[in-house]
């Protein structure tokens, strides 16, 4: 199947990827533009690990107000060179990350952030509500394991869903952006204020 223009500019208007990686991904696809967006975003995946031992020395600091004027966050988004850092998808990122943050309310960026004592105490609080279900050990260790992922997800920002595109979470979204721009981009710390 001959891959048209038509179609790699619908893919790259579609991902923001490169040209090129648009029409080997519609290659690899045999021109099926969701096989295709599949691809880039594995792609993308391989890409953000190779470069995620790359020193952050520059970056963004956006802040988002939500019109209520009741909930407001400021976000860190770092990255390699002030090219990147003050290019205007990569601003456009940054904005999207503290609406995203507006809106889900992470209690953590990462996994890593959540401290040993913290999982303890919401372990044993899971524990304590399953010990009251007639189910079988091993059914029991599946739910726990099950209401603690789930509870992870729904507080550590990288794990969420995007709210924007809740095909993606935002690690994913990362990692597009990644592939995106060629360089390493993290999201180091974040802080949400709400007046309820």
């Amino acid at each position: 199947m001959a891959i048209t223009s038509e179609k790699i500019k619908e893919l790259r208007d579609k991902t923001d990827v490169s040209i090129m990686a648009c029409k080997k991904a519609l290659e690899k696809a045999e021109g099926d533009m969701e096989k295709a967006a599949l691809f880039l975003r594995k792609e993308g995946a391989k890409v953000a690990e190779k470069k995620s031992d790359r020193a952050l020395n520059a970056g963004t600091v956006e802040a988002y107000v939500h019109s209520n004027r009741q909930v407001g966050v400021l976000v860190e988004a770092r990255c390699e060179t002030d090219f990147v850092g003050k290019n205007e998808m990569f601003l456009d990122f940054a904005h999207n990350i503290a609406l995203h943050i507006a809106a889900a309310d992470p209690l953590y960026v990462s996994l890593d952030d959540v401290s040993e004592e913290s999982k303890e105490e919401i372990k044993r609080i899971f524990e304590e509500e399953i010990s009251k279900i007639d189910k079988p050990q091993d059914i029991k260790e599946k739910i726990l394991e099950g209401k603690m992922d789930t509870y992870l997800k729904e507080r550590v920002l990288l794990e969420q869903d995007y709210v924007k595109n809740p095909d993606i979470t935002i690690g994913d979204y990362i990692k597009e952006v990644i592939q995106k721009f060629g360089e390493n981009i993290e999201i180091t710390r974040f802080k949400r204020f709400s007046i309820s």
